[in-house]
């Protein structure tokens, strides 16, 4: 068994942020896993189009090529069955899947915005030029201008997760007594914005602060480690 992981980086190889590559380091790690990260950044395209995608994560499994956070956690659990579960069954992965596009739609679809501008002071002059080029087309103004408003924006990310908050009243994770993949895929849009940005998405009071605070932990705290900020 050989795993590798193409992972997006900035200037610190050490330091990697893609929302969806921490979804796929979370797997790895709840199934017992380790996998050899390779360093990846935006302009290098090439290294991952060899591979059939254009994009991280992209786990290398031997000779066989797995692209995209949710395949990589389904060939996970269909090939290492004898490790811990990611979904639980057949119903945890119908529910995961539905997980997986509240995540990218309100998590890392609400973040972006109020950290976009934070995002090229992690990049090298080449990959920053990318992203502002890329992003500013994409959103028709400046990266400042589109985080302008957070400070207000943020207010209604945080009403937006009271289905979360709610779920985190009677239990300790999204999973239940113990994190799933359904943690992973939402957590991992709040570890994108600590490694990246300083701006304070929770509040220390909030019970998904402190269920962050419990998924930093996991794995002898294998998120914790990680380079962030104090948010």
């Amino acid at each position: 068994m050989s795993l590798k992981l193409f992972e997006l980086v900035g200037t610190d190889a050490e330091r990697p942020f893609s929302p969806y590559c921490w979804r796929t380091r979370m797997a790895l790690a709840h199934k017992g896993l380790t996998a050899e990260s390779i360093p990846w950044r935006f302009t290098e395209k090439a290294a991952v189009a060899a591979h059939g995608s254009e994009k991280v994560p992209v786990m290398l499994d031997g000779d066989r090529a797995v692209a995209d956070s949710w395949a990589i956690a389904n060939y996970l659990e269909d090939s290492y069955p004898d490790r811990p579960s990611l979904f639980g069954g057949a119903g945890g992965r119908a529910m995961a899947r539905f997980m997986n596009a509240w995540g990218d739609i309100a998590v890392v679809g609400g973040i972006f915005p109020m950290i976009i501008a934070d995002i090229p002071n992690n990049l090298a002059a080449e990959d920053a030029d990318y992203f502002r080029t890329s992003r500013e087309a994409r959103f028709g103004k400046r990266l400042e201008e589109v985080m302008a408003s957070r400070d207000q924006a943020v207010t209604g990310f945080r009403k937006s997760l009271e289905p979360l908050r709610q779920t985190l009243k009677t239990q300790a994770f999204i999973g239940g007594d113990a994190p799933d993949y359904a943690d992973y895929i939402v957590f991992g849009g709040f570890q994108w914005a600590r490694v990246v940005s300083p701006f304070l998405l929770l509040e220390e009071s909030d019970s998904i602060h402190a269920w962050r605070e419990r998924l930093l932990d996991a794995f002898d705290g294998l998120a914790r480690k990680s380079p962030g900020h104090p948010v």
